[in-house]
């Protein structure tokens, strides 16, 4: 049976190259990008930042759970799956349909911080969106940083993805993945 993975970290770790990546590893596979269905809101967008309203919190969970539907429709159809989405704390609720689905891979890349900055830095150079991009690092990793532990002992894959190439990150997800390494 074809894997679904979720994919997730904090803005500017490689999430979408990466999740891109290892889609094109399956024969049938689709990447969808968490972002992406909640950018298709028109109008009443709710953008993430240091305070999370209520409907910030309600455009997350619908996209998600949108998201974890249209996941197991690809996935029973043939396709390898892989979900690309900023870890918050609320991922066990909002993903409720797939965690106990038998082929689910979770995936946390987990740079240095700095490293994430860095790479930011070369992604927006001096673009009014690297401010925005930097907060967002800091705050998924203030909330991740004292779990990850815990989450490593849940089943999540962590991944230090500092020094490694996307080659290499794939190589090493798919390494812990049944049948597919």
């Amino acid at each position: 049976m074809n894997p679904i993975y979720i994919l997730v970290g904090a803005p500017a770790v490689g999430k979408s190259t990466t999740a891109r990546f290892l889609a094109t590893r399956f024969p049938k596979s689709i990447y969808i990008p968490v972002d992406d269905i909640r950018h298709m809101v028109v109008s009443g967008l709710a953008l993430p930042g240091a305070h999370w309203s209520d409907e910030l919190t309600r455009q997350i969970s619908l996209a998600r759970t949108s998201v974890a539907h249209m996941a197991l429709a690809y996935q029973q159809a043939g396709y390898a799956v892989v979900l690309d989405d900023f870890w918050d704390a609320n991922h066990d609720s909002d993903y409720q349909t797939l965690l106990d689905h038998p082929h689910l891979h979770r995936v946390i890349l987990y740079p240095e911080q700095e490293e994430a900055h860095r790479r930011n830095l070369k992604r927006s150079g001096d673009s009014p969106d690297r401010t925005y991009i930097d907060e967002g690092i800091r705050l998924v990793y203030q909330m991740l940083n004292p779990v990850v532990a815990q989450l490593a002992g849940a089943g999540w894959q962590v991944v230090d993805s500092t020094h490694m190439s996307v080659e290499t990150v794939v190589k090493t997800v798919m390494e812990h993945t049944p049948a597919a390494g």
